[in-house]
């Protein structure tokens, strides 16, 4: 989830569990230990890809975070003198607020190292965007109400309680939404004869109440949207193509496994201006995926490794307002219209 989110949801943790025995101390320990589990963005990993996939590994750990709240709550005691009272509330505080920044992060499309090191593999439930204000917003007022003097001590723990109560029911709404959208999704895939390797479904960016679907297929692939309110009918479906015997000369490369490791499955490949470029279909749309990479150089007909340079493709943002146009109106397109020149401005 994204920074503003995981602060919060820190804040509100930490005062659920200490506010009314230390009042705002736990919401500031909650801010930083909220952030602490992402700083392992500042880490030289040594490439683009090791970057990637190393993100949100051990510093997102439930093992890790049981051995390091013990630490940091021993630098807590020292620098709060006189609250060894409570040494088992700070431990919990501690612990709470950097894994809850994990669970939240394995709801995201991404997912989360939770088990590392016992495996690395990123768990990733999906019912979440990166970024959703409608989760966010309760956790931020219920924080802003701990730090209003006029607001008495027990009222404000009241408010923080109830807002984090209604921030955590909200994920427990997407989490049906989720399987609502995938038996509608199935079913228009059912009556479409397509055949499915591989699927996922993500919420669209911003809110639960559209979709996002990617349907691995023998030789394509297909994205598309479903709102809460379509019929099976009404689910989209774009077809594209993928051409993976690009990487047959390459696909021992660690970094080629790496990537096809972490992305599930869900990748494309392709050529452009001699270079092979592996774009990671989960995040984004067609023309504009977020996470692409150089793995490959042609020249001629043989293709050698690429320097795994990672390849930004902006959304056009202006084409947002559609997303709410297509909770309510199937017929809204929301798919790029380069898509049909292989995403090549003519």
């Amino acid at each position: 989830m994204d920074s503003l989110t995981q602060v919060a949801l820190g804040s509100a943790v930490g005062y659920a569990v200490l506010g009314n025995k230390v009042g705002r101390k736990a919401v500031l320990w909650g801010t930083i230990l909220g952030t602490l589990p992402d700083l392992d963005v500042f880490l030289p990993y040594g490439g683009s890809v090791e970057a990637f996939t190393y993100h949100r590994g051990f510093s997102h750990s439930f093992f890790v975070h049981l051995l390091i709240s013990p630490l940091i709550v021993w630098l807590i005691l020292k620098i709060h003198t006189g609250m060894q009272a409570y040494k088992t509330r700070w431990f919990w505080l501690v612990f709470l607020c950097l894994s809850t920044h994990a669970l939240l992060d394995a709801l995201t499309v991404y997912g989360t190292q939770l088990m590392w090191p016992l495996t690395e593999h990123p768990f990733a439930i999906s019912n979440m965007f990166i970024i959703d204000p409608l989760y966010t917003l309760p956790l931020l007022v219920g924080v802003i109400g701990t730090l209003i003097p006029k607001i008495t001590a027990p009222t404000a723990y009241k408010i923080n309680a109830i807002t984090l109560t209604v921030s955590t029911l909200y994920l427990c709404c997407s989490l049906i939404l989720k399987v609502v959208i995938d038996d509608k999704v199935n079913t228009a895939l059912q009556n479409r004869d397509i055949t499915v390797n591989e699927y996922i479904s993500t919420p669209a960016p911003f809110t639960t109440l559209l979709w996002r679907v990617v349907v691995m297929s023998d030789g394509k692939y297909y994205e598309g949207y479903a709102s809460v309110f379509d019929t099976p009918n009404e689910v989209t479906l774009n077809a594209y193509q993928t051409t993976p015997s690009l990487l047959n000369e390459i696909k021992n490369e660690w970094g080629v496994k790496r990537l096809q490791w972490f992305t599930k499955g869900f990748y494309s490949v392709r050529e452009q201006q001699d270079k092979v470029i592996l774009s990671d279909l989960r995040m984004g749309m067609e023309c504009a995926y977020v996470f692409n990479f150089v793995v490959g150089q042609k020249d001629g007909s043989a293709i050698s490794v690429g320097n795994f340079e990672k390849i930004s493709q902006r959304p056009n943002l202006n084409n947002l307002p559609k997303i709410w146009d297509r909770i309510w109106h199937p017929d809204t397109v929301l798919a790029s219209p380069l898509a049909k020149n292989n995403c090549v401005e003519q």
